[in-house]
């Protein structure tokens, strides 16, 4: 389950751009995880989970925004989206594809509870 592994990463992710005093003030991790990514989303978040219990950031979440996969044919000029890893143009038919979006794994936030005023 390399799910365990990347989640510890981005707990790591954390540690390095977030204060030690300021842990406990992070409410969610937003997470970009495309459709190609071969990361499964719920393991994902269900290991973030478990990691962080029982840690200052054990009252922050993570929040999953997913990505399609999409290609662009440099045939036809299209950007359309595909089954994961499908790389055939749907409208010409060329194999003259570019990957656009749907691989990415990245941490796109870090989000802190406000201060009280």
């Amino acid at each position: 389950m390399h799910e365990l592994s990347l989640a510890q990463n981005i707990v790591e992710i954390v540690h390095q751009h977030v204060p030690t005093p300021d842990l406990p003030k992070v409410r969610a991790v937003d997470v970009l995880v495309g459709a190609a990514s071969g990361v499964v989303a719920d393991s994902l978040a269900f290991s973030y989970s478990a990691i962080v219990s029982g840690t200052p950031l054990a009252s922050s979440s993570m929040k999953i925004e997913h990505i399609p996969y999409r290609v662009h044919c440099r045939s036809c000029g299209l950007t359309s989206d595909h089954d994961d890893g499908l790389r055939i143009c749907p409208a010409c038919g060329s194999m003259e594809t570019t990957v656009v979006s749907g691989t990415e794994l990245r941490v796109q936030a870090i989000e802190l509870a406000e201060e009280d005023r």
